[in-house]
């Protein structure tokens, strides 16, 4: 018997939190015996480290009439051939238009994965998701943290009775560099006081107030690794705050090198105004870097293990109150030492077998189900 086919859709291909998740998902799946595949809409970024049998619908984003009316047939025809027995969907416009597209093109049930905080997604494609939740185009609906759970469970009753609780697995981020060598290897200076983060520079994540931090800290220094639609507003900021020698932009980074920069950061700072999970905080704690961290209840949730906070949470959009929280991780070798230990324990919280099995078992539900209702 053939294995069955798994096919993952989302929007764009880059070296993101989203595409990392699907990428293990799809991974581990595979390793169990899902014959899996990619499909993307479209390729945003050159570097980006694709997962095998991976497609693309478009080379570059749709854009203009005509590349917006031939989008939607290409995702059909490209779901088709995929000939899928079910189909997992990410991000929200993944969960939207590969939704709608989904059910156009095949009888597979979906699983729909919210991986965007609702906060930050445009009103119209939530309730477009709505919408396709309660009159099922979702089979099921899985939400990453007990957070979001909670969310979406106030949700109508169509909706939130396909709502799944799948917590993400994690690739930990380790590395064979000492700091000094970590921080040769991205150019990045030796024995100050490093900070750090990996995210998509967009406006949600809020690290223009990492790089205000700086301005009253004159040794400290702020090495940002992503690519996104604000970058060039945070150049300009580091430009008007006369941070140039101090401000490092080292571009998207795929996941293989991202253990080498988190062992080049003495502090991992994470201002975001909201998420689901926060992988790469999560990332960084388990590598033994201190977090500073938005207090965000998710994330208070997320980033804790047997009650003990694996992150120092904080105000982040209070400049002062951001600011003494990275002093505090920087100075305080007793906090240091706590939030280490309980960083470490969010590899065993978190581990991608555990992500894997929950998905298997959801997959062999649903795909037993649409086997009965194929007999005669």
């Amino acid at each position: 018997m053939a294995p069955p086919r798994i096919l993952i859709i989302q929007t764009q291909g880059e070296n993101a939190g989203a595409q990392e998740i699907s990428r293990l998902v799809g991974a581990g799946l595979a390793a169990r015996g899902y014959d899996v595949s990619h499909l993307f809409f479209y390729r945003k970024s050159a570097s980006f480290d694709a997962p095998p049998n991976t497609r693309y619908c478009s080379v570059d984003r749709p854009r203009g009439l005509a590349g917006l009316f031939k989008f939607p047939g290409q995702l059909r025809r490209e779901i088709r051939a995929a000939r899928p027995d079910a189909i997992l969907t990410f991000q929200h416009y993944g969960n939207t238009v590969g939704g709608v597209a989904a059910r156009l093109a095949t009888s597979a049930p979906v699983i729909a994965n919210q991986v965007s905080a609702r906060m930050l997604v445009n009103p119209l494609v939530r309730a477009a998701d709505l919408a396709l939740g309660m009159f099922g185009a979702f089979d099921l609906i899985t939400v990453n943290s007990q957070g979001m759970l909670a969310d979406y469970a106030r949700y109508p009753r169509g909706y939130s009775n396909r709502l799944r609780y799948v917590p993400h697995g994690f690739d930990i981020k380790t590395s064979d560099l000492t700091k000094q060598q970590a921080r040769a290897a991205f150019c990045l200076p030796q024995q100050v006081p490093l900070l750090g983060s990996v995210a998509r520079l967009n406006a949600g994540k809020r690290l223009d107030a990492a790089i205000r931090a700086l301005t009253d800290h004159p040794d400290w220094h702020l090495a940002l690794a992503g690519q996104g639609p604000e970058e060039s507003s945070l150049r300009q900021l580091v430009v008007e705050r006369n941070l140039g020698n101090r401000v490092y932009f080292t571009g998207e980074m795929p996941p293989d090198r991202i253990g080498d920069f988190l062992a080049a950061l003495d502090v991992f700072v994470f201002p975001s105004q909201a998420e689901t999970f926060g992988l790469a905080a999560v990332e960084a704690a388990s590598a033994g870097v201190p977090v500073v961290a938005s207090d965000l209840p998710v994330l208070r949730g997320v980033l804790a293990v047997d009650g003990k906070p694996a992150a120092l949470f904080v105000d982040a959009a209070n400049d002062r109150t951001f600011s003494d929280a990275i002093a505090r991780a920087l100075d305080d070798s007793s906090l240091r030492a706590d939030l280490l230990v309980a960083g470490t324990g969010l590899r065993d919280r978190y581990s991608i077998a555990r992500m894997v099995d929950k998905y298997d078992r959801l997959l062999g539900e649903l795909l037993k189900h649409a086997a009965r209702g194929r007999q005669p």
